[in-house]
């Protein structure tokens, strides 16, 4: 069983979302969504496109496995921690207290901001967890790297600029690049429903065979 445990949003001031975190919890969760990592474009006609000409965005995922604490050690020493007032549209500060935390880990560069509580404590534990699964991620994307460079689809390596998706909604067409698939019902598929399902097992299937086949090569 799946379970959203938390949803984050942050918006433009002219709609739509900038950008966006979530946590998901339940059996074998990882396994199956890890393969939703890397460059999602879409293609659609926008109510306000007078001439019917279609636009292209893409949106970056990151799925990142959530570290335990035995995990990742990190020095206090290699914090940078700064503190803010949370801000909300426009700018404007939305409370008195410098709630707002930011996070920076010295040696790699990463950083990790959360003002999603009112509390400076559970925003900094908050951001703490997300710069603890950060370096994680970063961490298994150099292994992932380093061991799989031979690999031709890259099944679920997450690699962030890798274009793994086009949802075409003129066409109903969903095409995952890296198996070369065609889904019809776009708007069941983005649901969650059957057709996705079925795409997440033709990427194990795939990653299985991929790994089967480095090994084979590696002997």
């Amino acid at each position: 069983m799946k379970r959203l445990n938390s949803c984050h949003p942050v918006k433009f001031l002219t709609g739509g979302l900038r950008r966006a975190s979530a946590g998901i919890s339940g059996l074998g969760v990882y396994r199956f969504l890890k393969f939703e990592g890397g460059v999602h474009r879409v293609q659609r006609v926008p109510k306000t496109e007078k001439s019917g000409r279609v636009h292209t965005s893409t949106m970056t995922v990151a799925i990142m496995p959530q570290p335990k604490e035995i995990d990742i050690v990190i020095k206090p020493k290699d914090i940078e921690m700064d503190f803010s007032k949370s801000s909300g549209k426009g700018g404007q500060s939305v409370n008195t207290t410098d709630s707002c935390v930011r996070l920076v880990h010295k040696p790699t560069g990463i950083v990790a901001e959360c003002q999603t509580e009112r509390s400076q404590l559970q925003n900094r534990e908050r951001a703490m967890k997300m710069l603890k699964a950060r370096i994680y991620n970063k961490e298994l994307e150099e292994q992932v790297a380093n061991e799989w460079s031979t690999r031709r689809l890259q099944v679920g390596s997450r690699q962030r600029s890798e274009k793994i998706r086009t949802y075409n909604y003129p066409q109903d067409r969903v095409t995952d690049h890296r198996i070369g698939g065609n889904q019809s019902n776009l708007r069941e598929f983005i649901s969650g429903g059957q057709s996705l399902h079925c795409l997440i097992k033709c990427l194990l299937k795939e990653s299985w065979k991929e790994s089967l086949l480095e090994m084979y090569m590696y002997c």
